[in-house]
């Protein structure tokens, strides 16, 4: 229905399962310049699902990273929004997917998204955008606040995107976004967490001793103030 109403009138849409595809079988001819995708994430594949894949994970959104990195031309660009825990994820599957990636992959960017951007995900995302063909050097993170909840009625919008796009042409430090170079990533882990430096530092709370101590001066000035007041009368 939705491509009907965007003018597509007679689309060739063929029910299958593209996880049940082998990534070794990809042609050359079948790839692709530009993978824009949101995949599904929480899923389970079955293990002969799993076969067709050289990383094996039930994790549907992983699987599915795997087959957008081997549908991509030498050059090509991709933006995957997957879930955050993808960055930090410590079992072997995450560990060796981060590390593919990373080594086949030049993954410039990181855009952290904030919570409630997809309704019903029931858990916070980032998207990646990375170019196959180079290894990543260095990646720029970008911790977007749109200043408000998201929900049905708070989309996302165009202005929320405003300075991510600008900042993102030059790759540009700020109090939301910072860069990471891979040479100081652990290889063990390859954990890519969204820890933002840059944060500023918020003012460190007084000691109850300090409190006490003006408390104590406020009240002996507003003693004297009403004593002049009595003097007055």
């Amino acid at each position: 229905m939705n491509m009907i109403l965007h003018g597509i009138e007679a689309p060739n849409i063929i029910h299958t399962n593209t996880l049940a595809e082998s990534i070794r079988d990809i042609q050359e001819k079948n790839r692709y310049h530009v993978i824009l995708a949101n995949p599904p994430f929480g899923g389970k594949e079955r293990k002969e699902v799993q076969q067709n894949f050289d990383i094996k994970t039930g994790e549907t959104a992983f699987l599915f990273l795997q087959h957008f990195i081997k549908n991509l031309k030498a050059g090509g660009r991709a933006a995957i929004v997957i879930k955050n825990t993808f960055l930090s994820n410590t079992d072997n599957a995450s560990v060796a997917l981060r590390q593919y990636l990373l080594e086949s992959c030049n993954l410039h960017t990181v855009l952290d998204m904030p919570g409630g951007t997809f309704l019903g995900a029931g858990v916070k995302t980032v998207t990646l955008f990375f170019q196959k063909g180079e290894p990543t050097r260095s990646i720029w993170f970008y911790q977007m606040d749109p200043g408000r909840n998201m929900g049905k009625t708070n989309p996302l919008n165009d202005k929320d995107l405003e300075e991510f796009v600008k900042l993102q042409a030059t790759k540009a430090e700020s109090e939301k976004s910072w860069n990471l170079k891979v040479a100081e990533v652990d290889e063990t882990t390859y954990d890519l967490s969204v820890k933002n430096p840059n944060t500023p530092e918020e003012a460190p709370l007084r000691s109850p001793e300090a409190i006490l101590t003006e408390m104590e001066a406020l009240d002996h000035e507003t003693n004297s103030i009403f004593q002049s007041i009595k003097d007055l009368i």
